[in-house]
């Protein structure tokens, strides 16, 4: 099925009663500097306008120019010191980010606007905020995560009095029983927000339900059902003129006819898609629009157009991060050349699609995990009723037989105070001494739990006795490795090795420890850590780079100690990414605290292209800290890393 995010509505705090008019961006953008160094009034004017304008943009999804417009009204509204358009900016760049499927940006932008409308006690803002992270998870298939934060919205809105967005809110809990296939419970909740949206003649959100609406009825085979549907949101959308909209009911119509194996009558719907997507620059819908019409093309067994499609598709799918779309570009390829009779090409993206199984099976645990907790609650709801008549029966029987046991009980209690009494002075006495020996051995339990374990985790273990497997959307990843570490290896004795690699790791635990980055584990000379879990940390992604670069200072040391004294040295390579991961705790024995996922598989290419004494980055990394001070960055451009294609890179040092 096509883009799943283009069902989810987002809510924006929008500002009310603006009546700066609007400049252009050239006027508006020589207006800063000027700005900068005159009275508040005239630094409101320009970050109003500046912000009227990147809204302009984002309304006819020029995306780029509104994102640089938003971040100069951000730098004035902070130095103004204005929360409420603070916070506004935050959300409205997170927006921008998302449509441009940059699902790491949106969350983190959303969650800066979150943290200032609580600092403000804005509940609307707040509550706005809330209900768009759900989005992004939801986007990102983390359904329970996105329900909790559709809750906490509705109950904000509700609080609040704001119907108009607590139907949004009902709208996206909706959407979450749709993709765990309680489609019941769904209809109901979309009933209830499709009657909010009526009665305020909402056309834009009306779209939007009805495409979803059409979606569970697709789910059920019910065509006939889901194709009005989708007919009737696009009618709005063609209506409305909004980009966004069409491309969402185009789509849901392609879909309906592929699903049906009518790829002629699909074909028309996915070309207007990409034609709207390469206008307003999505490279989300860019992607799956090509990569829908290659698979088309490979059905028609058109396969030379059919791989064109499939590679523009999969090149866009790398860049947003899409695995799911990698791996549909990839099948469509590995097909597609299969059929024209080139294996080599076909072998090239079957183990591509294979390697990218392993993400996508990550997913679909977690799908299973919600479906049946899903399950839990709805078998609950099914007993309840019977489990009430039941305690009424039970509960009049125990009134008959409790007075014949408060008789017996007397007899038997004044025996056992006998009996106890004559013991308890040994007791007691025998009860200090064995809590004395628990405390001690407690003691050394937890603290070689916590050793190996993060607080946080060992304390779910310890009540659990098993732990959940988590997902963090963004998390740096440390890999280093000796180079020729065999050679090296073979000019010492086995317990000089073991001493060398012993101080080696010794000293990069004590790095990690001091920028508050977790190891994760060591395996031969290879060493892995993680900055930002258990715990999310804004700093998280600047600390790695600080460790990185100390650990590289370390080993420079350490080679001219050992060369000094005539012994043999190690040179080590170290890379980073970053980006979401899972993790978790596996197995019931010998338990390791560890992490999965493509940005584990991205950052042991980046350290394994990198150079000795050099921290190698991701572009991804690189992207996310250029702008912080201290840090000089050298662009090695896009480098080959094996199974992953062409990834840029960068080497960064400390400015001294």
């Amino acid at each position: 099925m096509m883009k799943p995010w283009m069902c989810i509505w987002l809510t924006l705090c929008l500002m009310n009663g603006l009546a700066v008019k609007l400049y252009a961006q050239t006027t508006v953008t020589q207006k800063v500097t000027i700005a900068e160094n005159r009275d508040e009034t005239l630094n409101r004017k320009v970050a109003d306008s500046l912000f009227n304008v990147a809204t302009h943009y984002q309304d006819t999804q020029v995306y780029p120019q509104s994102l640089v417009l938003y971040e100069k009204s951000l730098k004035l509204y902070q130095q103004i010191g204005d929360g409420k358009k603070v916070g506004d900016c935050f959300n409205y760049m997170a927006i921008t980010y998302f449509y441009l499927g940059d699902f790491s940006k949106a969350v983190a932008s959303f969650q800066k606007g979150a943290e200032t409308f609580k600092k403000i006690q804005d509940k609307k803002g707040l509550a706005s905020t809330l209900n768009n992270i759900g989005n992004v998870y939801n986007s990102q298939g983390s359904y329970l995560n996105a329900l909790a934060h559709y809750k906490q919205a509705a109950a904000l809105f509700e609080e609040i009095g704001d119907t108009g967005n607590l139907a949004v809110a009902i709208h996206n809990i909706g959407s979450i029983y749709a993709r765990a296939k309680d489609y019941s419970n769904a209809m109901k909740y979309y009933d209830k927000a499709y009657a909010v949206y009526q009665k305020e003649k909402n056309q834009e959100r009306t779209a939007q339900l009805v495409n979803a609406i059409g979606d569970v009825y697709l789910k059920q085979g019910k065509y006939n059902k889901a194709f009005l549907s989708f007919r009737k949101s696009l009618q709005i959308a063609d209506k409305k003129q909004d980009k966004q909209l069409q491309i969402m009911a185009l789509s849901s119509l392609g879909d309906l006819y592929f699903e049906q194996s009518a790829y002629t009558q699909a074909l028309p719907y996915y070309t207007r898609c990409l034609a709207y997507a390469n206008e307003i620059g999505s490279l989300q819908s860019q992607a799956e629009s090509q990569i829908a019409i290659g698979r088309i093309r490979h059905q028609l067994a058109n396969h030379k157009d059919a791989v064109t499609k499939c590679r523009n598709g999969l090149q866009l799918a790398g860049k947003v991060g899409s695995v799911s779309l990698k791996k549909r570009g990839c099948d469509c390829l590995y097909q597609s050349y299969k059929a024209l009779g080139n294996p080599r090409q076909a072998l090239q993206y079957y183990e591509q699609a294979n390697t990218l199984d392993d993400s996508l099976n990550l997913a679909a645990t977690a799908n299973q995990v919600m479906s049946m907790e899903f399950q839990k609650q709805q078998l609950v709801d099914s007993i309840a009723y019977v489990r009430k008549a039941h305690t009424v029966e039970l509960k009049h029987k125990e009134e008959v037989q409790q007075k014949e046991k408060q008789r017996n009980l007397i007899i038997i209690s004044l025996g056992f105070i006998l009996l106890v009494a004559t013991g308890l002075g040994w007791q007691l006495n025998y009860v200090r001494r064995s809590r004395a020996a628990l405390k001690v051995e407690k003691d050394r339990s937890e603290a070689l739990l916590l050793n190996i374990l993060p607080e946080e985790i060992a304390e779910e273990l310890k009540e659990k006795g098993h732990v959940n497997a988590r997902e963090y959307n963004l998390v740096s990843i440390l890999f280093t490795d000796f180079k020729s570490f065999t050679q090296t290896a073979e000019q010492m004795t086995p317990q000089q090795l073991v001493e060398e690699i012993h101080t080696c790791f010794k000293a990069f635990d004590l790095i990690a420890e001091k920028y508050q980055v977790e190891k994760i584990k060591t395996i031969g000379d290879a060493y892995m850590a993680a900055g930002g879990i258990p715990h999310a940390d804004d700093r998280s992604l600047t600390n790695i780079v600080l460790a990185g670069l100390e650990m590289q200072a370390f080993m420079t040391q350490r080679v001219g100690e050992n060369q000094r004294v005539g012994r043999p040295a190690f040179e080590m390579r170290l890379g980073i990414h970053a980006g979401p991961i899972v993790a978790g705790i596996v197995g019931v024995k010998k338990f390791q605290y560890d992490v999965w996922g493509d940005t584990v598989n991205t950052a042991s290419r980046i350290e394994s292209s990198g150079i000795p004494g050099k921290v190698n980055i991701s572009e991804t990394l690189y992207e996310f800290i250029k702008h912080e001070n201290g840090f000089l960055f050298e662009y090695r451009g896009q480098v080959h890393a094996k199974g992953k294609g062409e990834i840029g890179m960068y080497f960064v040092e400390k400015v001294v």
